[in-house]
């Protein structure tokens, strides 16, 4: 996929001014802007995932921004799915494609490819989790290795997560999930994209991502958080784990002040931002590096 097509990758973290240079970039390209950011997908998360505005969004054609009900899960697989036919049509009509976000399993999906693993039921990740639990990790981990003895050797010790999902996968499909991660083909073909990496310098990103919570919560981060805790959403829904929802529900809970709900807010933006920066440099050491003006995206 991606063949005669011209597609740029921009990653980068949280607040380093992405949006705004895809919009420049845009403009000048006349690219269409396509969503790489898992929480930019949900309709429900503009405001917290500091989503393009309609203004914004009016500017340059967006693909892939708010078509997400909070209740929904999105995987990077079903990302991968969705975003498939976008460039393949973009291809055909000989438009650029600028992919934009800050989710780093979307950008492998791309170059390198993500193992296509069937959705595994919640009753068969329940099963796996309770039997953890009742037999223990170094029991758990020698009925895992006679499903899928790679992950039994690999996965480090107390990753409940990881070994849980091995043991459930392997369950549910008949076949070990290391030999389906090790049938990956990226969404790209080599040689058809270009990557870029926005790396503005630590100091300027956290006061980027200081000052976006402060607009956040003049934009109505209250009203948005309100709304999603209205719902009732299992809080394990990606969408409920987004910066900013559990902090500014506990002050609507009553539970902190706003000053300590924004503070709160602000620490994990920046915590969330240096991830996403490690995760980069480790992950894309070959792409450019832009300095960027962190701000907006």
């Amino acid at each position: 996929m991606g063949e005669g097509a011209l597609i740029t990758l921009l990653a980068g973290p949280t607040a380093s001014g992405k949006s705004a240079l895809a919009l420049e970039t845009a403009a000048r390209t006349g690219a269409v802007i396509v969503n790489a950011d898992s929480q930019q997908l949900y309709a429900d998360l503009r405001v917290l995932s500091a989503r393009p505005s309609a203004e914004e969004e009016a500017r340059a054609e967006h693909r892939l921004y708010g078509v997400a009900d909070a209740a929904d899960a999105w995987s990077a697989g079903r990302w991968s799915r969705a975003v498939a036919p976008v460039l393949e049509d973009l291809a055909a009509a000989r438009r650029p494609a600028l992919l934009v976000g800050g989710t780093g399993l979307y950008f492998m999906a791309l170059t390198k490819g993500l193992a296509d693993i069937p959705d595994v039921p919640m009753e068969v990740r329940e099963a796996a989790g309770a039997l953890y639990d009742r037999l223990g990790e170094t029991a758990f981990r020698s009925r895992l290795a006679r499903l899928d003895p790679a992950a039994a050797a690999r996965i480090e010790a107390g990753d409940r997560q990881r070994l849980t999902r091995a043991m459930a996968v392997a369950e549910h499909t008949g076949r070990a999930l290391s030999d389906w991660t090790a049938e990956t083909t990226p969404l790209l073909a080599p040689g058809s994209w270009t990557g870029r990496v926005v790396e503005p310098d630590r100091a300027t990103l956290y006061a980027a991502c200081d000052a976006r919570v402060a607009r956040m919560v003049e934009a109505g981060a209250l009203d948005e958080v309100r709304g999603l805790v209205a719902r009732g959403l299992d809080p394990a829904l990606p969408a409920m784990k987004a910066v900013g929802v559990r902090e500014f529900a506990a002050h609507l809970a009553g539970e902190t002040s706003l000053a300590a709900a924004v503070e709160a807010t602000r620490q994990a933006t920046r915590n969330y931002a240096k991830r996403q920066l490690t995760w980069f440099r480790n992950q894309t050491p070959e792409w450019a590096r832009l300095g960027g003006g962190a701000g907006p995206g």
